[in-house]
């Protein structure tokens, strides 16, 4: 069975006229089945996600569900990253959520405290195939509230070193390795850079998951401490992404505020090197400019030789209000086997989080050095989050801007950002 990829729950919570406006004659038929019993007692649940490249991966996954379970249809349905949360909010606010869709730290207290998840618990006591134990020790905490657990680890993401292999070999240089350091990266990057603007050594965009954090964690700092205060106030916080900052201050990178902004300039050859998620491996792997010119390799550590990679996870949750929950979670539940997460892994849509299928994902993808995001799992860090993370995460991108550009002291403007933080967890 095909399945039809659209953008399609954040048109179910609009009115009509606007659904209308989509774009997709299909849109407000598919959006009407979220949960909807077809003739023949067939039940169509709905799936939401926000990456167009693992959905077309995952249709293979739900038809070959659907073969053993022909009572059951699955849905997939995307949405772009701003547009998916949007949609999210507004379906739940309308009570039509989703049966089933993709959760991420920054967000899970929102729903999981708000009554609009289902709780998994008993559901995962009562599995043959789910346990919580078989994934990286804190994915799974992520999505528990209160002991209740609202969505099951999909998979994990680690922060890995692109690199333009055709540049460095025009410039008779070295790949990246485990050796590399701080130092190496930034001689590197001085001898890849042209004065006249044209080629830059670095991609440092102005991102956190993908950019300073990194830096942070690798300097033995913060960004939330243990006792939940910002770190972004720490000495050794400020000295890495000061680290991070400098190569936009030095000239070796351009000014980049946007990820597609960032994934172009790897792209069209203006950056030789740049840090990018496991997450892309598809959308790059589909690109003949990056599978014949780019590799990968593990993050370089800091000069005393400490590292970090920011280490993250989403999870499959299911909406409290679904009319089918059982048949919902028979699809989550096939999604976190052994089986599924194989499955997933093999045909490279993410690095998957079941215990000992990781490797799958890496030969998904030959023509890259992937298993090099697998290789930095034993030294990662999990991602900083809170109750409320997106509150005091977007603001300090805000607040950061003019340090990154070089109006402004570091120092000052991650003080300035500890300030805020401190207040929105406070709150929390």
């Amino acid at each position: 069975m095909k399945k039809r990829l659209v953008s399609a729950f954040l048109c179910t919570v609009l009115i009509s006229a606007m659904a209308a406006g989509c774009g997709n004659k299909n849109t407000s038929e598919q959006a009407s089945n979220n949960g909807e019993e077809n003739s023949g007692g067939e039940v169509t649940i709905s799936y939401a996600c926000w990456d167009s490249n693992q959905a077309k991966l995952l249709e293979t996954v739900a038809d070959e569900f659907e073969k053993e379970n022909p009572n059951i249809k699955i849905d997939i349905q995307v949405n772009g990253w701003d547009d998916y949360w949007t949609g999210l909010e507004a379906a739940a606010t309308g009570g039509s959520l989703p049966d089933t869709f993709w959760m991420h730290s920054n967000n899970i207290y929102y729903y999981g405290s708000n009554d609009q998840l289902l709780d998994l618990t008993d559901y995962i006591e009562k599995s043959d195939s789910v346990d919580l134990a078989d994934y990286p020790e804190g994915l799974g905490q992520i999505y528990n509230i209160d002991g209740k657990q609202y969505a099951v680890p999909k998979d994990y993401d680690t922060i890995a070193l692109w690199y333009n292999k055709t540049l460095f070999d025009e410039a008779k240089l070295s790949y990246p390795d485990e050796t590399w350091t701080w130092d190496t990266l930034k001689d590197a990057a001085k001898k890849l850079t042209k004065d006249d603007g044209s080629q830059y050594g670095f991609c440092a965009g102005l991102h956190n998951q993908e950019g300073y954090y990194n830096f942070v964690y690798q300097n033995g700092g913060k960004i939330i401490t243990d006792d939940k205060k910002s770190g972004y106030d720490d000495e050794k916080t400020v000295q890495g992404i000061e680290e991070y900052f400098s190569f936009v201050k030095d000239g070796l990178s351009p000014e980049i505020y946007d990820d597609q902004a960032r994934a172009e300039a790897m792209q069209n050859g203006l950056c030789a090197m740049g840090l990018f998620g496991s997450w892309n491996l598809s959308g790059f792997a589909e690109t003949e400019f990056m599978t014949k010119n780019f590799d990968c390799a593990v993050l370089p550590s800091a000069n005393d030789g400490t590292r970090s990679t920011i280490f993250n996870g989403l999870g499959n949750a299911i909406s409290a209000t679904t009319e089918h929950p059982d048949e919902a979670w028979k699809w989550v539940e096939y999604l976190s086997s052994k089986e599924g997460q194989e499955r997933q892994a093999e045909l490279g849509t993410a690095i998957s989080a079941y215990n000992g299928t990781a490797d799958k994902f890496a030969e998904a993808y030959p023509m890259f050095n992937t298993k090099c995001y697998i290789d930095m799992v034993d030294y990662a860090q999990i991602r900083p989050y809170s109750n409320q993370t997106s509150v005091w995460e977007d603001k300090a991108y805000e607040i950061l801007k003019g340090a990154y550009a070089g109006k402004e002291d570091t120092k000052a403007a991650c003080e300035k950002t500890a300030k805020m933080m401190n207040e929105a967890l406070g709150a929390e």
